[in-house]
């Protein structure tokens, strides 16, 4: 038997703090299909973060640049930051036939999803916003006005879930990715990407 297969484009969205770095670590080091598309940002380098690793840290004039240039999948303004999803981290990975996951943020998502209809999106949720909260204030990597601003923002985008084609509860960590991992595996077999040919 022959078979070929179309890259598959993940979309994992959620609020800050539910849990999604965690899960896509993991799904990164478990599946070696996948290859992480590493975004843009002109936030601050957070102290464990790697450039051109966890994201591609810029200035807000090369982000002009690359915006004149049609660079983007998406870019989106969220916490008072701006963020985008270069076409070259995509598009040239999909036609050889890799995997791409994109961990972007719900209004980016929004657009990704509009965009390229035949995307997975997944949305990681909270338990509750008081588990947001304690994981928030945990990791360490906000001052306490960002913390509210990311605690007020979860609100309206965990009302979004709904435009999204799956969602994950991350209240056990262990559960929550055997549930990603059996998104991740039945989207794999779907017809619009898998070609089989039986001779």
């Amino acid at each position: 038997m022959k078979t070929t297969r179309k890259g598959m484009l993940l979309v994992i969205s959620g609020p800050s703090g539910a849990g999604k770095g965690t899960l896509i670590d993991r799904l990164l080091k478990n599946d070696p299909s996948f290859a992480f598309s590493v975004s843009v940002t002109t936030r601050a380098r957070r102290d464990y973060e790697i450039d051109d690793v966890h994201y591609h840290f810029i200035s807000e004039e090369k982000y002009d640049k690359l915006l004149a240039e049609d660079a983007f999948i998406e870019h989106a303004t969220v916490h008072g930051h701006r963020y985008g999803t270069l076409k070259s981290e995509v598009y040239e990975r999909m036609e050889r036939g890799q995997n791409v996951l994109l961990d972007i943020d719900p209004q980016g998502a929004r657009t990704v999803v509009d965009k390229e209809k035949d995307c997975v999106s997944v949305f990681i949720l909270p338990p509750s916003y008081q588990k947001l909260r304690e994981r928030l204030h945990t990791r360490n990597t906000e001052d306490p006005v960002e913390i509210e601003r990311r605690l007020g923002n979860a609100k309206g985008e965990i009302e979004q879930v709904g435009r999204y084609q799956y969602a994950v509860v991350n209240d056990s960590l262990e559960l929550a990715f055997e549930q990603l991992t059996a998104i991740v595996n039945a989207e794999k077999q779907r017809t619009i990407r898998y070609f089989p040919v039986v001779e």
